[in-house]
């Protein structure tokens, strides 16, 4: 069926004026070209929809079947054209687990002082891509590498690794900090897929740890709280999810982890100039002072 959203619209605005004159002059345009689209529309449509009576036009029975669906179909249009307008004006920052940890409500709030025209939205979705791949955000933090065929990124920062454990572990429930042989003595829980752990850590090592999967920080934890397993992740990860029953203690000699921002290859969003350039600033501080 080849109708268009102009037929649409006209057919409504004769509905609602109750002539096609009155039809005509509000969406400035002639009587006859209101007269051929109604007409193009009933073409389409298999059926009069409008007839003409002494008084202008009135519905008919297919016309009145007909009228809520082209509502429906205008209103969807509508609230596609709000997305157009608005879509470059809103900047979707996804993360798996942590966003900027002990940094994120203080960048929220300044981003919507310096940035008034640009939106930051920051979306929690647990790929590894953040919501990327699955078109929830336009940015994603993430602290591993991404394929860098599909997506551009830039390292901005890097986050001390920091262990959790069960707060009444008998072993270290009084430790200040642990090192990474010391966890490997350890059953470790894994996030295969977005964690920043994986057997790489360990790797030329004697006794690498035993692991298990979880599937989401949730499960992470309550993993480590019931005493089943110890992790590692980023310090950010402690910032966004204190846990009663779960302590974190830093890893002296863990590798930093990197925190990536990254996006499609084929796509700069608006603000993604401005945003890596105040995300770096954030962490310039925390790498002089713990260096």
């Amino acid at each position: 069926m080849d109708w268009t959203l102009r037929e649409l619209r006209v057919l409504v605005t004769a509905v609602e004026t109750s002539s096609f004159t009155d039809a005509a002059a509000e969406l400035h345009v002639s009587q006859a070209a209101v007269s051929r689209t109604i007409a193009s529309l009933e073409r389409s449509v298999g059926a009069q929809l409008l007839r003409r009576v002494p008084r202008g036009c009135e519905l008919t029975s297919a016309g009145r079947q007909v009228l809520p669906e082209v509502r429906r179909v205008l209103a969807e249009a509508d609230r596609f054209d709000e997305f157009l307008r608005t879509r470059h004006a809103r900047l979707r920052l996804g993360y798996a687990w942590a966003a900027l940890g002990h940094h994120t409500a203080s960048f929220q709030r300044r981003w919507a002082v310096e940035h008034e025209e640009v939106e930051l939205e920051l979306v929690r979705h647990n790929s590894p891509t953040a919501g990327l791949v699955e078109g929830i955000c336009d940015v994603a933090i993430v602290r591993r590498s991404v394929d860098e065929r599909r997506f551009e990124s830039v390292v901005v920062g890097l986050e001390r690794r920091l262990v959790a454990f069960a707060s009444d572990d008998p072993r270290w429930a009084r430790r200040r900090q642990l090192g990474m042989a010391e966890i490997a003595e350890r059953t470790v829980v894994i996030d295969p897929r977005v964690g920043a752990t994986s057997e790489e850590l360990w790797r030329g090592t004697e006794r690498p740890p035993q692991f298990i999967e979880s599937t989401d920080v949730d499960g992470w934890l309550d993993t480590i709280a019931a005493g089943r397993g110890v992790g590692t992740t980023s310090e950010a990860t402690a910032h966004h999810h204190s846990r009663t029953g779960v302590s974190y203690r830093p890893i002296k000699d863990g590798p930093r982890v990197p925190v990536r921002l990254a996006w499609w290859r084929d796509s700069h969003p608006t603000g993604l100039p401005d945003l890596v350039d105040a995300v770096t600033r954030l962490y310039v501080p925390d790498s002089n002072e713990r260096s």
